[in-house]
């Protein structure tokens, strides 16, 4: 299946690049165009590699092509696993000019854009996602990162991709569950920037939900916009881009403290963004009729809206004081003032957080 493919720019500059959108556009895009040299390494996973692997090496069958197969799940997201990829280029005598190709989620793509940064001081890589949430969200804007155990992204760089190419197609192999988790980030956007987009997922969820091609195309569109034009604003999150992160502080300190092996990330995402708009309530900006809205649209979705019954309070405070966005000691989150509008502020008391965590964490 084809369709006519979108463009998006993420305008940088002289580091700009284009994101391609569409059923089938690896049978339309020329990806080899966008490779300069003769080497390339795919880093993709166990899961994804019989799927597509074969397909994408056919494309690039004039180049010299290695590759490198990882285990796959967030609980591999670490230096170690990030060795495997540097091993390959070391073994395979790789040098500058080599392209890093990422086929594969959010975690193929945040350690193949570490792997490329810190190769030589940096080779091009490019960003090709196969999961919903990858293609709205972690492919896009640079940032790469591999997990420490006591903190999620702790060690990693912002480093842009030469091009993203979603192929929309890719998406009918997703089980449910990491489509359901990739909504969550769709969702996000509508939350922080654009109410009317919140609105029109609540009266097109069914069809996103049925995997409707055209809903599907102008969800990820919708979204990869979005995104761009943060990014274009602030690429290495001084100031606006961390709106992006809405309900992650929350959702990190999840997965951390389940060793990224039990809930998926858009799972976490889901559950931290229903507290950060609770928080948004209390501290009087958000309405309580859209805090429900917030939590019917994700409950439509199957994801969760409070966090795993055997976390504590005390669980959240200690993993959130290790956030990137904790600056001179203080605990900063992304709010919503109302829908389509998000901040970075520390203007909320430790009552109010504490309130809101003791709800969350409180037995039905």
């Amino acid at each position: 299946m084809t369709s006519e493919l979108t463009q998006v720019q993420v305008s940088l500059g002289d580091r700009s690049y284009p994101i391609f959108i569409g059923a089938g556009t690896f049978q339309q895009v020329d990806i080899a165009s966008h490779i300069s040299g003769t080497k390339v390494l795919i880093v993709t996973n166990e899961t994804v590699a019989p799927l597509y692997l074969e397909m994408l090496k056919h494309q690039l069958s004039e180049k010299q092509v290695d590759t490198v197969v990882l285990a796959d799940g967030e609980q591999y997201k670490n230096l170690d696993t990030l060795n495997l990829i540097f091993d390959q280029l070391i073994g395979s005598h790789h040098d500058r000019k080599t392209t890093l190709i990422a086929l594969g989620g959010g975690v193929v793509g945040d350690m193949t854009g570490f792997a490329a940064a810190s190769y030589q001081r940096g080779v091009p890589f490019i960003q090709i996602p196969t999961t919903l949430l990858a293609q709205v969200d972690s492919s896009v804007g640079g940032k790469t990162a591999v997990n420490h155990a006591m903190g999620k992204n702790m060690i990693g760089a912002f480093y842009q991709p030469q091009a993203v190419i979603i192929d929309t197609n890719t998406l009918a192999t997703l089980p449910d569950r990491e489509f359901h988790a990739g909504l969550a980030e769709v969702i996000k956007y509508g939350l922080i920037v654009d109410a009317d987009f919140f609105q029109w997922l609540e009266s097109n969820i069914d069809n996103l939900l049925q995997r409707n091609e055209q809903a599907l195309a102008y969800a990820i569109e919708l979204s990869c916009k979005s995104k761009a034009r943060v990014v274009a604003e602030d690429e290495t999150e001084q100031g606006i881009r961390a709106i992006l992160n809405l309900g992650h502080t929350f959702g990190h300190a999840i997965e951390t403290f389940q060793g990224y092996k039990q809930w998926i990330h858009g799972e976490a995402v889901a559950a931290g963004m229903v507290m950060a708009a609770a928080l948004s309530v209390t501290v009087g900006d958000l309405a309580v009729e859209d805090l429900h809205r917030i939590k019917h649209l994700l409950h439509r979705c199957s994801l969760p809206i409070a966090p795993p019954l055997d976390m504590a309070v005390d669980d959240f405070m200690t993993l959130m004081v290790r956030d990137k966005k904790v600056l001179d000691g203080q605990l900063r989150l992304v709010l919503l003032k109302r829908l389509g509008e998000a901040c970075v502020t520390d203007q909320f008391s430790i009552d109010h957080l504490n309130r809101v965590l003791i709800d969350a964490c409180s037995p039905l």
